[in-house]
């Protein structure tokens, strides 16, 4: 891998796991699914809303990982922060109402087609999310580093220099 894009963007450990803890949080909606519901829906793995907000884990765990790598006094985590607590509010509060007005109105009778009803986060579901965050981010971040850190110590390329 010669291309020095390709290599900072393998190379950025904040943003590969602010991503896993993305995708940890979406693949447990699946689980929580078969485990709570009894049924096999892999359309939860694309839906917005349910348990646990992978938004919130998504932001929790980049913000937590930029702290980490650039230091919790900056400004860029202050501002990573601040847009993490916009999303984490937003989440369970704007869109919950737009989605709780969506039930209200596909309850009013036929439409032609069902507005969607689950677009936000009960407080425990943010919560939920916003724990996954830091806890799949800053362990991968410290043991593992970025993708390219990894692919590195499995042999898979050599040193970049």
């Amino acid at each position: 891998m010669s291309n020095p894009v390709l290599i900072g963007v393998f190379d950025n450990g904040v943003l590969w796991w602010g991503l896993a803890a993305c995708g940890v949080a979406q693949l447990s909606k699946l689980v929580i699914e078969l485990v709570v519901h009894r049924r096999w829906n892999p359309r939860v793995l694309v839906e917005t809303g349910g348990m646990p907000s992978s938004h919130s884990a998504l932001l929790t765990g980049t913000t937590a990982a930029l702290g980490w790598v650039q230091g919790f006094e900056g400004p860029l985590f202050a501002l990573a922060a601040v847009l993490c607590f916009v999303v984490l509010y937003d989440a369970s509060g704007v869109r919950r109402a737009a989605g709780l007005t969506a039930a209200r109105v596909n309850e009013m009778g036929p439409v032609p087609k069902p507005l969607k009803e689950n677009l936000g986060h009960t407080r425990l579901e943010v919560l939920i999310g916003a724990l996954i965050g830091p806890l799949v981010a800053l362990p991968g971040l410290v043991l593992a580093g970025s993708p390219l850190h990894l692919a590195q110590g499995l042999g898979w390329f050599t040193a970049v220099g």
